[in-house]
């Protein structure tokens, strides 16, 4: 039964969590389940248009990784600060099988640390919080480097406090020629987010993990943690368009293997066809619901 958006009627949203109630659940999450922590997305209704920087780009050339550092630098200082909420907690009492992230702002890892420690958790593009030099391959905080950052360019953050917030720890500024970009402590190489831009590849390693747990869920019965569960499992999509393929692979695969795919998302998704049951509620509203009926 898949209804089209915007239909989403009270025996639906009933329906889809009593389908959800006692499945076994991989859990896909977006940017949408981040927007009640204050960090904007790119694609719900009333987003405004934008192109995020391309791998090709940052490498391209200082000048494109001035910009990106720039920008960064000013929108860490506010994604650092945000803090999980009622989306994120339901997700973590949820305990899914697997949660698989497109977003890198760690919330998920915040909420749910057992989760995170049990390694339920795959980040497909990364973590912002972390930096990679791309000669020596050197992984270091993020806090590190911004403390790097706020000494190289004194007073800059306090100049460009009322930038508007972007998706990803951006912010819509264009004037970046005077931001100084540190190079590796190490071995002077280049410093880029451990975060997977447009225009490269997820791992194929995290690929792989979700692509596994998907497939178990075709199973019709199994014993996992203790508990029985019957019929097959079930992939639950919360705050994402799936207009990419880093995510939406899942959601076909699901579908081809006849699993249920229940997808929560305000606007349209490219998954929509595929959906058991598409829901156009707040994400949080719903996985708080959710929660509640599992616990």
């Amino acid at each position: 039964m898949t209804l089209a958006p915007g239909a989403t009627t009270k025996e639906t949203y009933a329906a889809a969590l009593a389908l959800l109630q006692d499945r076994r659940l991989v859990v896909l999450t977006g940017a949408g389940v981040s927007t009640d922590s204050g960090i904007p997305d790119y694609r719900s209704p009333g987003s405004p248009s934008r192109q995020p920087m391309t791998y090709q780009q940052f490498i391209s050339g200082p000048q494109e990784r001035q910009r990106y550092w720039a920008r960064s630098h000013l929108g860490w200082r506010r994604m650092g600060s945000a803090v999980p909420n009622a989306g994120h907690r339901a997700v973590a009492a949820i305990d899914p099988e697997l949660l698989i992230t497109q977003n890198v702002d760690g919330l998920h890892e915040q909420a749910a640390p057992e989760l995170a420690r049990s390694g339920r958790i795959v980040t497909l593009h990364g973590r912002v919080a972390d930096v990679i030099c791309l000669s020596c391959r050197t992984l270091s905080p993020r806090r590190e480097l911004q403390v790097r950052m706020e000494a190289l360019n004194a007073g800059w953050a306090e100049a460009h406090a009322d930038v508007e917030s972007r998706p990803d720890g951006d912010v819509a500024l264009e004037e970046t020629q005077d931001f100084v970009v540190p190079d590796c402590e190490i071995c002077g190489g280049i410093l880029k987010p451990d975060v997977v831009f447009f225009g490269e590849n997820v791992p194929k390693d995290r690929v792989n993990r979700c692509m596994a747990a998907v497939d178990a869920l075709a199973e019709e019965g199994s014993e996992l943690r203790g508990e029985r569960h019957e019929g097959k499992g079930v992939l639950l999509v919360a705050g994402s368009s799936l207009a990419v393929m880093s995510g939406y692979r899942f959601v076909r695969r699901a579908a081809k293997a006849g699993i249920p795919v229940v997808i929560v998302n305000r606007g349209a998704t490219r998954g929509d066809g595929e959906a058991t049951y598409k829901l156009e509620v707040g994400t949080s509203e719903f996985l708080t619901a959710l929660s509640s009926r599992r616990a």
